[in-house]
């Protein structure tokens, strides 16, 4: 049987960079991922750098940065039961992971078009 995986709520960073994340029984469990940390750990700090300024999705976060930074938590999402067309389930399945965020968005953006519809500005 598949396993849901839950949200992170809390979590904790060891001296040895090892991650442990706090489940909803209150106990941590390490938290695995697809990170190759021995090729992390290898590269020098001009690679990682260099890696830094070529990633178009990375931004400054000098100090004028975290004057202002916020921490934000996303919004709990409810868990229904929907019935779609099964053809519309299985083109937003073929989109792959993260169908159901998509499906999600889409819904929030018809809503957000209805809601200006509704309530133009003046």
């Amino acid at each position: 049987m598949k396993t849901k995986k839950q949200p992170i709520t809390k979590a904790i960073l060891t001296d040895t960079g090892q991650v442990f994340a706090e489940k909803t029984n209150g106990l941590y469990e390490p938290v695995t991922g697809k990170t190759d940390w021995e090729a992390l750990s290898a590269l020098t700090e001009e690679e990682i750098q260099s890696g830094i300024k070529n990633d178009p999705d990375a931004i400054e976060t000098n100090e004028a940065f975290w004057k202002t930074a916020k921490v934000v938590f996303p919004e709990s999402k409810q868990p229904i039961f929907i019935r779609l067309d099964s053809e519309v389930l299985h083109w937003f399945k073929a989109q792959g992971k993260g169908y159901q965020s998509r499906i999600n968005a889409v819904l929030r953006a018809y809503m957000a078009a209805q809601e200006k519809i509704s309530h133009p500005n003046p």
